[in-house]
């Protein structure tokens, strides 16, 4: 009597707990096993699909590290690793930490900077010169010598969105949530809802929303062109690749799941 009774109330928590949750706390999956790169695709600027130069991408202590400790110097070779699959509608959570050391040569801007990109093209299209795949960046700043810095913000290369329902051409959207400490791991979170809204948090906390990501066909910051001719110039992007940056400052991430929404 007691076993099932304990069974009774463990189930009813549970129920409680999973109807939080769109889909149910079972419904998150690890999109990173910890060991390896299993699933993950390397993009780098100048570099064919596939070619990981001098180990950029690797898996140390249960994370992806970004890494140019190989490097001569970074020379522009700004990268992006790849999930395998595209996704429309879904939760992805994550945590990152930026280190401090990066190459001499990193751009001023590029220091403590990276990011997530949503809605990507699918990488197989990219030119192997190209330095950003056509997405968004949901953006991660750490803090740099000079700069005012703000973090969990949204650029837009190649694309456009709709915010407080105007379209948004200007290529970087600050939120007003502050860059915090590199060194520290930070928990990021990325909704994109069926109806195609994306809500970005930083450690639980909303840092900017924006929804009705479309191709640009002014082909800004990203040749996008191609694409819109492809789509008949339909320009609304129903999901996408997501990739992790490389972008000239060394940064690790951890803990990567989806859930799914229907």
């Amino acid at each position: 009597m007691i076993t099932r009774l304990l069974a009774v109330t463990a189930m009813a928590l549970c129920a409680a707990s999973c109807a939080s949750a769109p889909g149910g706390a079972a419904g998150w999956r690890p999109l990173f096993d910890g060991r390896t790169l299993e699933g993950w695709t390397p993009k780098i600027r100048g570099f064919p699909l596939g070619e990981n130069y001098r180990d950029t991408f690797r898996v140390q202590n249960g994370a992806i590290v970004v890494s140019y400790d190989k490097y001569d110097n970074f020379g522009e070779r700004f990268g992006h690793l790849f999930y395998k699959t595209p996704f429309k509608a879904y939760r992805l959570r994550l945590e990152y930490r930026f280190l401090n050391e990066h190459p001499a040569d990193t751009p001023a801007w590029a220091i403590s900077n990276s990011g997530v990109m949503i809605f990507s093209q699918d990488p197989k299209t990219m030119a192997v010169g190209d330095s950003f795949p056509v997405s968004v960046e949901a953006q991660l700043l750490g803090p740099a010598a000079g700069q005012t810095r703000f973090n969990g913000n949204m650029c837009s290369p190649g694309t456009n969105v709709v915010m407080d329902g105007k379209l948004v051409t200007t290529h970087c959207i600050n939120s007003k949530t502050s860059a915090g400490p590199n060194e520290v791991w930070t928990t990021f979170e990325i909704e994109v809802s069926p109806a195609g809204d994306v809500t970005q948090k930083i450690n639980g906390a909303t840092t900017i929303v924006y929804s009705q990501v479309q191709l640009d066909p002014t082909g800004n910051m990203a040749n996008s062109k191609p694409l819109v001719e492809a789509a008949g110039g339909r320009l609304p992007l129903d999901g996408g690749y997501i990739s992790l940056q490389s972008e000239g400052n060394p940064i690790e991430f951890k803990n990567i799941e989806i859930l799914e929404l229907r």
